[in-house]
């Protein structure tokens, strides 16, 4: 799945078009080697599903600044972006989206760096959308708990007895909070009505928590070609995600067996946890989760005004479930 796939949504496709140059305009650094690097990551392929999103929800609202809105979806993607050059840095990945990461190239100090720059960027963007004091406070919070929920992965590493809800917690935070984000301003921001208000986060929890589970669930069964990074990079981070959650308990001393040796794992090591994975329905089960959390959107999106975004928030929402990437 890539940006073609807005092809199937006309009234969303023109903004999404428009939004990239006016991204990459946004973004202006003066260290150029690190303004290229970012250009390049923002140029790369990603889905703009946040923004897209951001536009459905607008939809249910009224006509609003085209500029306003335009800096508004320019917002999350930058933030999203920002937080991806941090979790490079985290995660020590060599590439993302097939281009080398910033914290490879130059380093890790100059990539979080770069990271920071970006969100100074975003709130230049938050303010050229609204100086609605609410709206700039949720932006804030959201903030505020997507950095939590990064600090709180760090407690979860290489913890093999680590709860489901914990990681549901967690993933709330580092995911499902920017998906909510996008929701709620978009429905916020043109003044929709506040039944769709209430429920644009609780619907972009929803979706963001099933996207995050898919995306631990290609993390094991993934093809890298089609993802474009390395399968089972986070087990190599010590980051025990929702497929091996799920199989650990079915034989928690044959994975002992390999995790105890925690960084020192080998490459056999690493594909023998996958085996096991696999062996005790990890990622069935997973996909299983991701489903229900799906279905848990998509029966918050049938409670929406019957407008024509609501048909497509529920086709997107339903195709995502099914992406390879």
């Amino acid at each position: 799945m890539d940006r073609q796939l807005w092809r199937q949504f006309p009234q969303v496709e023109p903004e999404l078009n428009a939004l990239q140059p006016y991204l990459l305009d946004a973004v202006n650094l003066t260290n150029r080697p690190i303004h290229n690097k970012i250009v390049a990551l923002m140029a790369s392929g990603g889905k703009f599903l946040r923004p897209g999103y951001f536009y459905l929800f607008a939809a249910f609202g009224q006509p609003t600044s085209p500029a306003a809105l335009r800096a508004g979806a320019a917002a999350l993607e930058i933030l999203h972006v920002g937080t991806l050059i941090h979790d490079d840095v985290i995660d020590q990945s060599p590439t993302r989206r097939g281009v080398r990461t910033i914290q490879i190239k130059y380093g890790q100090k100059n990539a979080i760096y770069a990271g920071d720059f970006m969100f100074t960027v975003y709130f230049d963007q938050v303010l050229k959308s609204t100086h609605d004091v609410a709206l700039i406070q949720a932006h804030i919070d959201a903030m505020h708990k997507i950095l939590t929920g990064e600090l709180g992965q760090m407690a979860l590493n290489y913890q093999e007895d680590a709860p489901l809800d914990a990681y549901l917690n967690e993933i709330a935070g580092k995911t499902a909070e920017l998906f909510a984000l996008a929701c709620y301003q978009g429905a916020m921001l043109t003044h929709a009505p506040q039944s769709v208000q209430d429920n644009a986060r609780a619907i972009g929890v929803a979706i963001g928590s099933a996207y995050q589970m898919l995306d631990d669930i290609l993390d094991y069964a993934g093809d890298p070609k089609k993802t474009k990074k390395p399968i089972l990079e986070d087990l190599r981070s010590g980051v025990y995600s929702l497929p091996l959650l799920l199989a650990l308990p079915q034989a928690r001393a044959e994975f002992h067996h390999y995790l105890k040796k925690k960084q020192a794992m080998t490459a056999e090591d690493i594909q023998a946890v996958q085996d096991l994975v696999t062996q005790y329905h990890g990622v069935a089960a997973a996909q299983k989760l991701a489903t229900e959390w799906t279905n848990k959107a998509l029966s918050l999106i049938a409670q929406l005004p019957d407008v024509p975004a609501r048909a497509d928030l529920a086709r997107l929402t339903g195709m995502l479930l099914k992406r390879d990437h």
